[in-house]
């Protein structure tokens, strides 16, 4: 039985690479940072098939004994502080986690075991300004926050453990993926979330940013499959994922209140207090890359996933 490490299992991505995972016989142990107040929501129907310990990226012997006690054959790094509003007002503590941390797991594995395989979560946020549309492998990064440049020293110092010392590192560039495990905070939950608040009457108006930022979304159910892949391909690689599709807020929207019967102009507010100090205009894979080597498609359309997520939130308030 292989066993996979994972940091970041309480997250999205988590949650539901430790499903697939238990799907294909892994044994699952599963990183959460100590804290008074830990969320297992999004992995509370795991708890009895995996093993949750106490580590963290900012803590050195902490990632050594995790290696060296469970003897993971696979790590999959997912944790950091990953909401972008958030890494301007910590910028600090932002690379700490989600650059350095990625140099400490990977020092844990070269000291403990180099044979291990390691999984780096990049971010399509490291395109930032982008240099060229789509965005592939090749394309030069520009990060435009803080978590976009913490992103790129971990994908970089990803690249050079792999090339200085042999292990097999690879990099996956995720473009925006989404599900109803989503955070509040981030828009598609909080337009889903939204959407069912004013439609069972919780809630009078939506207020959002920049309705004209274009993103590439996919489902986060998808994206952990390709994580997964990466590990098993016989050379270590970058990889960008995404559907090679981009949409807007007002394209999310649009789609999220029609689907209840309402029309977003009635309830969305442009309020610019949420607009980035520095916006990332547009987005969008090439995932030409992963569809041949990796053999991943996305299975789930852009409509179905808003569709999705407004579902789940609706469920969700009507059982509250």
């Amino acid at each position: 039985m292989p066993t996979a490490l994972i940091t970041g299992i309480t997250g999205q991505d988590g949650s539901y690479l430790a499903e697939l995972l238990l799907e294909k016989g892994y044994r699952v142990i599963g990183v959460a940072r100590r804290s008074s107040t830990v969320n297992y929501e999004r992995i509370n129907h795991l708890l009895d098939h995996i093993t949750v310990v106490q580590g963290d990226l900012q803590d050195q012997g902490s990632l050594l004994a995790m290696l060296e006690e469970y003897k993971p054959t696979e790590v999959y790094n997912l944790a950091a502080q990953s909401f972008v509003p958030t890494s301007w007002n910590q910028p600090a503590l932002t690379g700490d986690i989600t650059a350095i941390g990625v140099t400490r797991m990977l020092e844990a594995i070269r000291f403990v075991n180099p044979k291990i395989r390691f999984y780096q979560a990049s971010s399509s946020e490291m395109f930032g300004k982008v240099m060229e549309v789509p965005q592939s492998e090749e394309t030069p990064f520009y990060p435009r926050s803080p978590y976009g440049v913490a992103k790129v020293y971990g994908h970089w110092i990803t690249v050079n453990y792999r090339e200085s010392f042999d292990i097999f590192a690879v990099s996956g560039i995720l473009f925006n993926h989404e599900s109803p495990r989503r955070g509040l905070e981030f828009v598609t939950r909080k337009i889903s979330d939204g959407v069912a608040k004013i439609k069972t009457g919780k809630a009078k108006e939506l207020r959002l940013g920049n309705l004209e930022a274009q993103r590439d979304w996919g489902f986060a159910g998808d994206y952990v499959q390709a994580m997964w892949l990466m590990l098993q391909q016989e050379k270590p690689d970058n990889y960008v994922i995404g559907t090679g599709e981009t949409h807007s807020v007002r394209e999310f929207c649009e789609i999220a209140f029609s689907h209840v019967g309402l029309d977003y102009k009635d309830f969305v507010v442009v309020d610019e207090k949420f607009y980035r100090p520095a916006e990332v205009d547009l987005l969008i894979s090439d995932p030409s890359k992963a569809k041949k080597e990796l053999k991943w498609n996305p299975s789930l359309s852009f409509d179905g996933l808003v569709k999705m997520m407004v579902d789940a939130d609706l469920a969700r308030l009507k059982n509250k």
